[in-house]
């Protein structure tokens, strides 16, 4: 979900301001992937990189994802979407972390929509943390390091119970997944558009669904050999 602070530059506006109009924009794709049948959906929100930007503007972040929070959890529950956090959960800000509880708790029993939320998330931290998980248990004689296979290394990531995603959509025009999933995309279909965040609609999300159902998904096989499957 990128271009909130480019479409509140345009707009002479203050970039939190932009990040708030890109809260909106989440609540309308949530909503188009219920309508479409999408039934498992992760939203890229903070990344272990985002640290870096201004005190401000982390803080105002913070304070932005903490009323989202408790202004959607009855959303969730009453929709029955599961809520699964992806990422280093434990650096988040304490209040972060005690409402993320909170609407994991709520919303552990539905099985039939899950929503990740990537926060404080890193492919590359990710990989590190599940690489460190592994030699734990290889030490400790749960695994069979000679047998580590990717089908083996996969409930250490932190998407284990989550499918990899079919479709990446990237917006406001950058052409790069910026350490979103590299493991679990090795065969995603990548959408990309020009349509900064806050202004992404449900049109939009239909176009990236319509896109992705003419791709051809071939898995290192041939066309003739999907066609004669």
């Amino acid at each position: 979900m990128d271009g909130n602070g480019r479409w509140a530059k345009e707009r002479h506006l203050p970039r939190i301001e932009g990040h708030r109009r890109g809260a909106d924009a989440v609540k309308r794709t949530l909503s188009a992937a219920q309508k479409f049948g999408v039934k498992n959906i992760t939203l890229y929100a903070f990344s272990v990189e985002n640290w870096n930007r201004p005190k401000d503007e982390v803080d105002a972040l913070m304070s932005l994802l903490d009323r989202f929070l408790q202004d959607q959890l009855p959303e969730l529950i009453k929709r029955k979407i599961r809520l699964r956090v992806v990422g280093r959960f434990s650096e988040l800000p304490e209040n972060i972390q005690n409402r993320l509880h909170q609407a994991e708790e709520a919303t552990a029993a539905f099985d039939e929509y899950t929503l990740g939320l990537a926060l404080n998330y890193g492919s590359r931290t990710e990989v590190v943390d599940a690489v460190k998980a592994v030699a734990q248990a290889a030490r400790a004689g749960v695994i069979d390091i000679d047998k580590l296979d990717y089908e083996t290394f996969r409930p250490f990531l932190y998407t284990r119970d989550m499918p990899d995603p079919d479709l990446i959509i990237r917006t406001s025009g950058e052409f790069r997944l910026s350490n979103f999933l590299m493991l679990q995309s090795a065969y995603s279909e990548i959408h990309f558009t020009d349509t900064l965040w806050p202004d992404f609609s449900e049109e939009h999300f239909e176009a990236a669904l319509k896109d992705y159902a003419s791709r051809e998904r071939r898995y290192g096989k041939t066309t003739q050999q999907l066609q004669n499957a």
